[in-house]
């Protein structure tokens, strides 16, 4: 396999040590971090508008966070 040699500062080399495993190499550490899609916010918010719900599970999400709610003493603010 081919290498490269790269130079990062030394907060760079920290920060990519703290996510390093037991075992793992720093090409695994960012493979494993780079590699993904990153679980952001924002891709999140991509993906939501993708998809559709039914009116009936809407309607079922409102009862069950009623039911809920009614489980609650009523001087806590949900």
């Amino acid at each position: 396999m081919a290498v490269k040699t790269i130079t990062i500062d030394m907060e760079s080399y920290s920060l990519l040590a703290s996510r390093k495993r037991s075992g793992e190499s720093f090409s695994k550490v960012i493979k494993r971090t780079l590699g993904e899609e990153r679980k952001t916010g924002k891709n999140l918010l991509l993906h939501l508008k993708d998809i559709s719900v039914s009116n009936d599970f809407l309607d079922n999400m409102d009862e069950m966070a009623a039911e809920r709610k009614a489980e609650y003493p009523e001087d806590v603010n949900l």
